[in-house]
C-alpha cells in the first residue's frame, strides 16, 4: 500500500505526516485491498478560521476510488474527518458485497 501526502503551498511536517500515516493504517487494517491513499493539505486562506483542507482519496481495487474533503481548525482534525468518511464508504461498499 503507498500513502503519498501533498502539501499545498506549504510545507508537511514530519509530525503531520506520522499522523496521516498511521490514519492510514487504521483504513488498510479495516480493509486490506486498498492499495493507494492520497492526502492533498491545502490551506485555503491563511487569515481566517477553517481554512484548512483535507481531501483523501482512497483506492480499492474492483470498486474504483473513494474520495473525503473536510475543512477544519486543523489538518488534524480534517484528516480525522475525512479518514472516518471514508471509513463509513468502505462499510457501505462492504455491506454491498
Amino acid at each position: 500500500m503507498e500513502v503519498r501526502i501533498q502539501g499545498i503551498h506549504f510545507d508537511v511536517t514530519q509530525q503531520l505526516t506520522d499522523f496521516i500515516n498511521k490514519k492510514a493504517a487504521r483504513l488498510v487494517r479495516r480493509n486490506p485491498t486498498i492499495t493507494y491513499i492520497d492526502a492533498n493539505l491545502t490551506v485555503l486562506k491563511a487569515e481566517t478560521a477553517m481554512n484548512k483542507q483535507t481531501v483523501i482519496k482512497v483506492i480499492v481495487p474492483h470498486h474504483g476510488e473513494l474520495v473525503a474533503k473536510k475543512v477544519a481548525d486543523s489538518f488534524e482534525q480534517g484528516v480525522d474527518e475525512a479518514i472516518d468518511a471514508v471509513e463509513s464508504q468502505l462499510e457501505k461498499l462492504a455491506a454491498k458485497k
